[in-house]
C-alpha cells in the first residue's frame, strides 16, 4: 500500500494484491521462528489486535521510504515551475492528477532506477529485519513511529531541497535580471521576450544536472534502505 514504486495507482489493484500475497509467502519461512509461541491459542480479539499492529508496522516502514518520493515530487515540481515549465502538464505517473512534464520524467526515472538497483528488495529485507527491533506480540508504538516519520520527512525534504537548489537559484537570478532590465526599459515587454530564453536555460540545466540530481537522490535513498 505504501512502498515506493509498488503503491502507484498506475499498477492495478489485483496486481498489488497478488504481489503482497507473494511477498508474504516468500518471507514467512524467514520469520516463523520469531513469532511468539502460542499465537494460535490467543483469543480472536487479541489476535486481530496483533494483526492490526503488524499492518501498522508495515505501513510505517513503507511510508518511511515513500516520503523520499513525496519530497522528490514536491521539489521537482518546484524546480519545474522555477524554470518556466510549471504550466505544461504531463501524463499522470504516480498519482491521478497530472504533473508538469519535467516532474513526470524525473519521477519515472527515479522509480525505474529504484527497481534497477534492486532497492525494492531492500525494503522487503527491512520488513524481515523489523522483527528484531519490534518482536511479534509487541503492540504498536505510535509515539516512536511518529518520531521516525517526522525525522525521515525532515531528512527527505532537506535532501530534495539540496539537489533542487540550482534550479531555485537560477530562477531567482534570472527573474532578478529580467526585473532590472524591465525597469531600465519599461517600454519593452521584457517578461514576454525573456520567457523562451528562461525556459531554454532551464532545459540546459536539466540536461547537464539530471544525472547528478537522480544519483544523489538514489544514493541517499539506498543508504537509508540498507542501513536505516
Amino acid at each position: 500500500m505504501m512502498a515506493p514504486g509498488l503503491s502507484s495507482s498506475r499498477i492495478p489493484m489485483n496486481v498489488r494484491l497478488f504481489l503482497a500475497l507473494t511477498v508474504s509467502l516468500a518471507v514467512s519461512p524467514l520469520i516463523m521462528d520469531r513469532f511468539a509461541q502460542g499465537v494460535g491459542a490467543l483469543p480472536p480479539a487479541t489476535l486481530f489486535g496483533l494483526i492490526g499492529t503488524e499492518l501498522l508496522t508495515g505501513i510505517v516502514i513503507g511510508l518511511l521510504g515513500r516520503v523520499y518520493f513525496f519530497a522528490l515530487q514536491t521539489m521537482s515540481n518546484a524546480a519545474a515551475m522555477a524554470i518556466g515549465f510549471g504550466n505544461i502538464p504531463g501524463a499522470p505517473f504516480d498519482d491521478s492528477e497530472p504533473l508538469p512534464a519535467i516532474t513526470t520524467m524525473i519521477m519515472m526515472a527515479a522509480t525505474a532506477m529504484l527497481f534497477m538497483m534492486d532497492l525494492h528488495l531492500e525494503l522487503i529485507k527491512g520488513v524481515v529485519a523489523s522483527y528484531d527491533q519490534l518482536p511479534s506480540g509487541q503492540w504498536f508504538g505510535p509515539r516512536m513511529s511518529l518520531m521516525r516519520i517526522v525525522d525521515q520527512s525532515t531528512a527527505a525534504f532537506v535532501l530534495a531541497l539540496r539537489i533542487s537548489a540550482p534550479f531555485i537559484v537560477y530562477s531567482i537570478v534570472v527573474n532578478l535580471a529580467v526585473g532590472l532590465t524591465n525597469k531600465l526599459t519599461p517600454q519593452i515587454p521584457i517578461f514576454f521576450l525573456a520567457t523562451p530564453f528562461v525556459m531554454m536555460g532551464g532545459l540546459f540545466m536539466v540536461y547537464f544536472l539530471i544525472s547528478d540530481y537522480l544519483t544523489l537522490f538514489l544514493e541517499e535513498f539506498a543508504s537509508w534502505s540498507v542501513h536505516g
